[in-house]
């Protein structure tokens, strides 16, 4: 769906959600911006919660939470956000200001269509599952990684769809999808 040169609609990022096999949630509007929470699956770490925010004249902000809140004698875990920032393209980890971990990446207007939205939800999700061993367990709230044996990737079409540029910039994931 072509942009105008005014910006982004919100229903235009709805339509290239649904053309990515992703039903769009209820819209949130603000202040200009919309916003949509979503429920997203890797390819092994499921249920991840990402926000999409579009301000129809700048771009799109992805947001994922990441994880629980870090406590203050977590300091290993914002050594290792901070080293995932310098090793991890296109994404960054940062704190909420309720101290969760989220990992972010924006698209700018002049690069947002459906495949940059599509490729960065890809790649958001797979730095979530690349990284889901390296965590050991901190991420979940509790500590334990919940029982998904057996589960498929509702996003298996969207890994696939852009396996190319994501092994460039996550090598970890697998085209084989």
């Amino acid at each position: 769906m072509p942009r105008s040169d005014r910006g982004v609609s919100p229903d235009q990022v709805e339509a290239w959600l649904r053309d990515l096999g992703i039903a769009p949630p209820a819209r949130h509007e603000r202040d200009g911006a919309a916003a949509w929470d979503l429920a997203l699956d890797g390819l092994r770490r499921f249920d991840v919660r990402v926000t999409l925010i579009l301000d129809p004249e700048t771009g799109i902000v992805v947001w994922i939470h990441y994880a629980p809140p870090i406590g203050d004698s977590r300091i290993k875990s914002y050594r290792r956000l901070l080293r995932w920032n310098d090793e991890i393209p296109f994404a960054k980890f940062a704190l909420a200001t309720d101290d969760r971990p989220v990992l972010t990446a924006e698209v700018p207007l002049p690069l947002l269509d459906r495949d940059e939205l599509g490729v960065t939800l890809a790649r958001l999700l797979a730095i979530c599952d690349q990284l889901l061993e390296e965590s050991a367990g901190w991420i979940w709230i509790g500590g334990r990684i919940p029982a998904n044996a057996g589960r498929e990737s509702r996003q298996a079409g969207l890994f696939a769809r852009y396996a190319e540029r994501l092994a460039a910039v996550v090598p970890a994931v697998s085209p084989r999808v």
